[in-house]
C-alpha cells in the first residue's frame, strides 16, 4: 500500500474565551499565561506542523472580560474585537456559546455577520419557521487528500432558564440531544462524510468513567448521553463547564479546553483511503497549553485600540470608600457576613425596593473595592452581566435556598480548615452559587447533616413565617433558578430591573460620591467544635 493512501487530520478547539484576548488579569494589569494572543500563538504552530488542521471555537467568545464588556456597551459600532482575532488566526467556524446572548441579539448577530467563518448550531431555530438561526446547522470540509468532515454544531438548550427573554424573543432551543440523533443520522445519510465530528457547547452530566451522574439530570449537560445514545459520532468537542479534559467515552474521542484561553484542545485522526472512501484508523486527544508561548505580536495589533480604550475606562474614579472593603481570605466572607457583600445587597435593595436580597461572591479572586474606587474595582467584582429582578417566595423558599446554599460547605466538626464540598468545586467551582442574604437573620451550621443546616432564621425580629410570602431581590439568572435553586423557577417577577449590575454599582457610586463601609452582622456560619 502506498503511502498516500494514508493521512492525518488535525482539529484544533477553543471554547469559553470569554473575551480574554491578552495574557493579563484586568483586576490589576498582571500578566498571565494564558488568553487568546497566547493561543493564536499555538495554532499557528499546529499548522506549522501538520498536515490539514481544522480550527473551531465551541462557544462563550464574546462576553466575559472588561474589554468585552467595553466593546459591547460602550463601542458597539466597532468590529468585534473577538471576532477580528477569530478572523486574523483563520479560524474554520465556531459555534454559539450561551452567554452569546449576553449583549442582545443586536450584538450578537453583528459579531456573526462579521465572522468570515460559519456560525453553526442545528437546535436553536426560529420559532415560527423552525428553521435554524444561526448559519448553518453543520458544514462539510475537504482536506487536501479529498478526506470529507462533517460538523454539527450544538448548543445546551437550557439557555432560556438563564437570559433575559427579551435577548431570545422568538427563538426555540430544541434539545441538544434529540438534534444531535437527528442531525448525526442525516448527515451520515445524505453527505457520507468519513469523520462525524459534534462541535457542543455544553458540557458532561455524568462521570466519564462511572457514568454516574455528576450533577442534577436538568439537561443542561448531556455530552455522556451524546457519546453512548447517539450513533455515528467520532469527535465530540466540548465546553461550558470549563473543565480539561481529552481522553475516549464510548469510542468517541472527546475534548474540553478550559477557559479563557488556558487550554488548546488537540484531536487527532489517522485515516486510510479504502475503495474511495476514507477509514479512521486512530484517534486521539490531548490539552496544549499556551503557558511559555509567545505572545502573538498581531493580535496584540489588532486590538490595541480596544484595549486602551478599554484601560482608559477602568481607570476613571468613580467615588471614594470611606472604610474597609478589602478581601484578604474569600472562605472567611463566606463565613461571616462582609462589608462588600453587604453593601452589594444593599444596592440592590435600594435600587429595587426590595426588603430582602441576596448576592454571591462570584470567585476566589475578587480583591473588593479600595478608597478610591475606579471602573476597574467594579469589574473586577462584578463580573457577569447579570441584571436584577425581583421575585415573590414564601418563606419555605427562603429556607430551601439557605440549605441550597448551606450545602456549599463539605462537613464540618471544627478540625482543619473549612472546606468547600466538592460538589461546588467539581467539575468545575461553583463559588457563584453560594448566596449570601441581607434583610434576614439567619446562622448555618454546618456541623449537621445537608438540608437540617438552617437552625435560625428570622425577619424583622421574629421567626420568618415559612407560610408568607416576600418579594426578594436577586440576579436574574438565580431568579430563572440557575444553580440549581430550582424553589425560584417560575416565581412571579414583581419586577425587573434590565440594567446590568456593573452599571448599578457604578451609577450608584458616582452619585453618592463617597459610600461608607457598614456590617450588621445579621448571618454568620457556626459549627459544633
Amino acid at each position: 500500500m502506498e503511502n498516500n493512501d494514508r493521512c492525518k487530520l488535525t482539529i484544533l478547539q477553543t471554547s469559553d474565551i470569554h473575551g480574554a484576548l491578552l495574557p493579563i488579569q484586568y483586576a490589576n494589569n498582571g500578566p498571565t499565561q494564558s488568553g487568546f494572543a497566547k493561543i493564536a500563538s499555538l495554532i499557528e504552530q499546529e499548522r506549522n506542523h501538520n498536515g490539514y488542521v481544522l480550527v473551531m471555537d465551541n462557544g462563550d467568545l464574546i462576553q466575559g472580560t472588561p474589554l468585552a464588556y467595553h466593546h459591547a456597551k460602550l463601542n458597539a459600532d466597532a468590529p468585534n474585537p473577538m471576532i477580528r482575532c477569530l478572523n486574523e488566526t483563520g479560524y474554520d467556524g465556531a459555534v454559539i456559546g450561551n452567554h452569546e446572548f449576553n449583549y442582545g441579539m443586536d450584538i450578537l448577530n453583528k459579531a456573526v455577520r462579521e465572522s468570515r467563518f460559519p456560525w453553526l448550531c442545528a437546535n436553536i431555530v426560529d420559532e415560527a419557521t423552525g428553521e435554524p438561526v444561526f448559519g448553518s446547522p453543520y458544514r462539510i470540509f475537504t482536506s487536501p487528500e479529498g478526506v470529507r468532515v462533517a460538523v454539527l454544531g450544538l448548543t445546551t438548550h437550557y439557555i432560556p432558564h438563564w437570559e433575559k427573554p427579551e435577548h431570545i424573543a422568538g427563538l426555540r432551543f430544541e434539545h441538544a440531544l434529540e438534534s444531535a440523533a437527528k442531525w448525526v443520522s442525516k448527515i451520515r445519510r445524505e453527505e457520507k462524510p468519513d469523520v462525524m465530528v459534534v462541535s457542543y457547547h455544553g458540557g458532561f452530566e455524568r462521570d466519564l468513567q462511572t457514568g454516574e451522574p455528576t450533577e442534577p439530570l436538568t439537561g443542561e449537560n448531556v455530552g455522556y448521553a451524546l457519546c453512548t445514545e447517539v450513533e455515528g459520532i467520532d469527535v465530540l468537542l466540548t465546553g461550558h463547564q470549563h473543565r480539561t479534559i481529552a481522553r475516549e467515552v464510548n469510542g468517541v474521542t472527546v475534548v474540553q479546553p478550559g477557559s479563557q484561553g488556558t487550554k488548546l484542545g488537540k484531536v487527532q485522526l489517522e485515516l486510510e483511503r479504502r475503495d474511495g472512501r476514507f477509514v479512521v484508523l486512530n484517534k486521539s486527544s490531548e490539552l496544549l497549553s499556551p503557558e511559555g508561548q509567545d505572545t502573538a505580536a498581531s493580535i496584540v495589533e489588532l486590538v490595541s485600540e480596544d484595549e486602551a480604550l478599554t484601560q482608559a475606562w477602568l481607570d476613571t474614579p468613580i467615588g471614594k470608600l470611606l472604610g474597609d472593603m478589602q478581601i484578604t481570605d474569600p472562605m472567611a466572607v463566606r463565613l461571616k457576613e462582609h462589608p462588600l457583600i453587604e453593601f452589594i445587597n444593599k444596592v440592590q435593595m435600594d435600587i429595587s425596593g426590595a426588603r430582602i436580597s441576596n448576592t454571591a461572591l462570584f470567585d476566589n479572586v475578587s480583591p473588593g473595592f479600595p478608597s478610591d474606587i475606579t471602573m476597574r474595582d467594579i469589574v473586577s467584582n462584578y463580573i457577569y452581566p447579570n441584571t436584577l429582578q425581583v421575585i415573590r417566595i414564601s418563606g419555605q423558599d427562603i429556607k430551601d435556598a439557605l440549605e441550597r446554599s448551606a450545602s456549599y460547605f463539605a462537613t464540618y466538626t471544627g478540625e482543619g480548615p473549612v472546606r468547600v464540598n466538592p460538589s461546588f468545586s467539581e467539575p468545575k467551582p461553583q463559588h457563584y452559587n453560594y448566596d449570601m442574604w441581607e434583610g434576614i437573620q439567619y446562622k448555618l451550621n454546618i456541623s449537621l447533616p445537608e438540608g437540617q443546616r438552617v437552625v435560625q432564621l428570622d425577619y424583622e425580629g421574629e421567626t420568618l413565617d415559612l407560610n408568607a410570602e416576600y418579594d426578594v431581590v436577586m440576579n436574574n439568572y438565580r431568579a430563572a433558578g440557575g444553580g440549581n435553586y430550582t424553589m425560584f423557577q417560575s416565581k412571579p417577577v414583581v419586577r425587573d430591573i434590565p440594567t446590568d449590575m456593573a452599571e448599578l454599582l457604578a451609577s450608584y457610586i458616582m452619585e453618592r460620591g463617597t459610600i461608607e463601609a457598614s456590617l450588621n452582622a445579621n448571618w454568620e456560619v457556626v459549627w459544633n467544635s
